[in-house]
């Protein structure tokens, strides 16, 4: 047993506490004060911050690895990740040709779900192939598909397939949808240019969440409020946003957050190979994408993912906003968890996952502990045991 003791312990929407949290795997208790037991390990917090571990939904690579292009690189990420306070994620095909989606779903089958010290990769989020060919972005429009269930039939929760982004708009669209969320696969609308009634009716098929708020999507318009004005308005959709302070104005994440607050906005990464590298030359689906001053563009000069963490998406998140760290920190993980169906991850409770980060005042991350054990520790000692 491991007792984290003196922590400030992040339990929204409950005010932060001073507690003692004991683990192992999971929460076993949260307590004001726990007398420590011959044999177990004492870890002393010293008032820091003691937050759910976070959970990115959409990221594409990192650290030199570009996931759609090399999916046997998702576990050199998930060990990356723990730095940045992430314990479990999404690894993120693009639109790309169908073998790349085969060829991740075996990596995800054969990763250990016991490995210590990665972040857990819960399955795949598929963005594309069926997307609107005006909202692309920075895909490849020659892998474009029109939905179609006979590409999806074996896609599901079981086989590896968390979370689809797709263009609602599309014809055939809402049939995929409903097979999708029938074997636990959860759907979200993004690059697409559905109107306000079409999402509507995606939502009612089974929607359930909007990809990177803002981007590749019609605008907000008051006669046609779209994708926006469905997101703001539709209490059963959560929506991801990229807060890197170039994907989105300040002002836009501020008005998102007003509207959506953390039980329904969501921080993602959107992350590439660039990610901890620096400016540089890297590839996003096997395309060149240049990173210069923090930004990934394409060459034709169009935004390609991020180089954004986890956590600092959460520091750019309270910035922008004003919000506090319990609603940032559930932000980054209890909206997600809740919209992929992890009941047991995102939150500080008892039963729960002993997923786990510990951040100092300027919240950066001291340590990051995963099913219990260490993953990541800027200042690693030998435990000290009563």
């Amino acid at each position: 047993m491991r007792l984290l003791r003196n922590g400030v312990v992040h339990r929204w929407p409950a005010p932060p506490v001073q507690a003692d949290v004991l683990i192992d795997t999971h929460i076993r208790r949260i307590s004001p004060s726990i007398a420590p037991q011959h044999g177990w390990e004492v870890v002393d917090l010293d008032g820091r911050h003691l937050a759910p571990g976070f959970i990115d939904v959409q990221i594409n690579g990192g650290f030199g690895h570009d996931l759609t292009s090399d999916p046997s690189a998702i576990p050199v990420l998930a060990a990356h990740l723990p730095a940045h306070g992430v314990t479990a994620f999404l690894p993120t095909i693009i639109t790309s040709p169908p073998d790349s989606v085969a060829a991740a779903r075996e990596v995800i089958d054969g990763l250990r779900p016991d490995a210590v010290g990665r972040a857990a990769a819960l399955g795949l989020h598929l963005e594309g192939p069926f997307l609107a060919p005006e909202r692309i972005g920075a895909h490849e429009s020659a892998h474009l598909r029109q939905p179609d269930a006979s590409l999806t039939r074996r896609w599901s929760r079981a086989s590896g397939i968390r979370l689809v982004t797709l263009a609602p708009e599309l014809p055939g669209s809402l049939a995929v949808v409903r097979e999708l969320v029938a074997r636990g696969v959860t759907v979200s609308a993004g690059h697409s240019s559905a109107s306000y009634r079409e999402l509507g009716d995606a939502v009612d098929s089974g929607v359930r969440a909007v990809t990177h708020l803002f981007n590749a999507m019609g605008p907000f318009h008051h006669r046609e409020p779209g994708i926006i004005g469905r997101a703001f308005t539709d209490d059963r959709l959560a929506a991801s946003i990229i807060v890197d302070g170039h994907h989105v104005h300040p002002a836009a994440v501020r008005t998102a957050w007003t509207m959506l607050g953390p039980g329904r906005l969501m921080l993602i990464t959107d992350a590439i190979a660039g990610l901890g590298m620096g400016d540089g030359s890297f590839v996003l689906a096997g395309a060149p994408v240049q990173v210069r001053a923090g930004v990934a563009r394409t060459a034709d000069g169009v935004l390609a993912g991020s180089v954004l963490s986890m956590d600092a998406a959460v520091r750019n998140l309270i910035a922008t906003t004003g919000c506090s760290p319990s609603e940032a920190f559930a932000s980054a993980s209890t909206t997600p968890a809740r919209l992929i169906g992890e009941a047991d991850r995102g939150v500080i409770a008892e039963d729960m996952r002993a997923d786990l980060i510990v951040l100092d005042g300027d919240l950066s991350v001291r340590m990051t502990i995963i099913d219990g054990e260490t993953a990541f520790d800027t200042e690693p000692t030998a435990p000290r045991r009563r």
